[in-house]
Parts: structure tokens; C-alpha cells; sequence
């Protein structure tokens, strides 16, 4: 009796042991699932994804652009099985359209700053007393920052800029970038003075070296609360993704990279 119930315990391991084997491989074999991410997050990401891969030895894919982009290729079937955006609104806005399985949480904070070249005529000038003087004096007077109506830092840019009253007299002079992103090319290609970009980018190595950045205060603007959610067709791969962004490991890269602990 008693070789007959350790055989059978043994053979209920092995089937436990291979069931979970098979899943592990089906999750492996299976593709990546498809996040998409607000801009804003591109020199992070991939830090995460890596974090990630290591802890679960699962993969994921990224599609980038603007939140309201990305939010309305959601609510026109994209086939995203998570959303990590850099406005809220959005985030409930496909909630509202029963696209989620909830309306997510916040993943952190976005601060702006001002980010202004090497050879620009704003280096060494304080934000925002030296600004008007040298706008007055120059005839290169363009100034980057991302669309107002599609991306939730441009909207923040926006802001700050009313409150220290200089939105009448920079407008006129804007470029606006689809995304943060493209706002941040702008701001280093020369053929500008600056902008307004997102302060994880003006820490991210592609900007390093080409020029000085000034934290903006957040009470300036409104907050920049960024929430992920799960869509759902999200499968096993991107949930678990979802807590992983959740946990102590990424709250510690997302705050090396400029986003504050919500």
C-alpha cells in the first residue's frame, strides 16, 4: 500500500511538473503582447522591459506616440493589450468606452523643464525673468514644445507658460511636436532656442551633453498623472507586466528617470 501511494504521488508530481512546464512554454512561445506607451516613456521603457525579462523571462512590445493618438487607435480596435499613458483622461476616456477591464492606476508623476541647446542665445538665462529680454533681442525666436491638444506635457508647457505670463508673447513663436518626443528633436536641432520637454528625457543619454535643463515647479501646471491600465484582450504576459510596473524594482527606475512616486 504504502509503494502504491508513493507511486501515485510520484506520478501526480510529474503531471503537476510537466502541466506547469507546458504553460511556461506555451507563454513563451507565445507573441509578445503589444503595450502601448505615451513617448514621454521611450528611454524608460526599455529599462523596464529588461527588468522584466529578467524577473519572468517573458518579452513585451512597445508601440510609441502621443496619448491621444495612442487613444484613439484603442478606440478604433488597435490590438494593444495594455495602455500606459501620459494623461489620465485618456485612460478613462476608454474605460468609458468599456475598452478596460477597470481604469488602471497611476504609475507616476511627469515633471516639464526647460531644455535649452549648447549654442543657444537662452543659455545661461533664468526661467522665466531672462526670457522676454532675450526673445525681444533675437530673430531666430522659435521655442519647441509638444501640441497642447494631443499630449498632455505640451498641455503642462502650456500651462506654466500662462502662469508666468509669457504664453502671449512665446506663442507666436511655437513649434509644436506631435509628441514629447519630437518636441525634445526640435529642442536640439538648431533650429531652435529651446522648448519645453519632459523632464525624463532631458535625463535620458540621448540629451546628455547638448545642453542645461531647469525643472519647472509642478505647482505651475496641473499634475501629469500617468496611468496604465490593462485592456480586455490583455492575456497572462501583459498582466503580469502590469504588476510588475507596480512593484519596488520599476518605482525605483521610474524615479531614477525623472517620475515622481505617486
Amino acid at each position: 500500500m504504502y509503494f502504491r501511494l508513493s507511486l501515485q504521488a510520484s506520478i501526480i508530481c510529474l503531471l503537476v511538473a510537466a502541466s506547469c512546464f507546458l504553460v511556461n512554454k506555451s507563454q513563451a512561445d507565445a507573441p509578445a503582447p503589444i503595450i502601448a506607451v505615451a513617448s514621454n516613456m521611450h528611454f524608460v521603457i526599455d529599462e523596464l522591459a529588461m527588468g522584466f525579462k529578467k524577473e519572468t523571462g517573458l518579452n513585451v512590445r512597445f508601440a510609441f506616440g502621443s496619448s491621444g493618438n495612442l487613444a484613439r487607435q484603442i478606440l478604433q480596435g488597435a490590438p494593444f493589450e495594455m495602455f500606459m499613458s501620459a494623461d489620465e483622461d485618456y485612460v478613462f476616456k476608454i474605460h468609458d468606452a468599456g475598452k478596460t477591464i477597470n481604469k488602471g492606476q497611476v504609475y507616476g508623476l511627469g515633471r516639464i523643464v526647460t531644455f535649452i541647446p549648447v549654442q543657444s542665445a537662452l543659455r545661461g538665462a533664468t526661467f522665466p525673468e531672462d526670457y522676454p529680454s532675450v526673445f525681444a533681442k533675437q530673430t531666430n525666436k522659435r521655442f519647441a514644445i509638444a501640441n497642447p491638444d494631443l499630449a498632455p506635457y505640451g498641455r503642462a508647457a502650456k500651462e506654466a507658460l500662462s502662469y508666468v505670463q509669457l504664453w502671449d508673447q512665446i506663442h507666436p513663436h511655437l513649434i509644436y511636436g506631435e509628441t514629447i518626443t519630437q518636441s525634445a528633436q526640435f529642442s536640439i536641432s538648431g533650429s531652435t532656442m529651446g522648448g519645453i520637454i519632459a523632464y525624463s528625457l532631458a535625463l535620458s543619454s540621448p540629451l546628455a551633453g547638448k545642453g542645461n535643463y531647469q525643472l519647472i515647479p509642478a505647482h505651475w501646471h496641473k499634475p501629469i498623472g500617468q496611468r496604465m491600465v490593462l485592456l480586455k484582450n490583455a492575456g497572462e504576459t501583459a498582466r503580469k507586466f502590469y504588476q510588475y510596473i507596480g512593484r519596488s524594482k520599476a518605482i525605483e527606475i521610474l524615479g531614477r528617470n525623472g517620475y515622481v512616486r505617486p
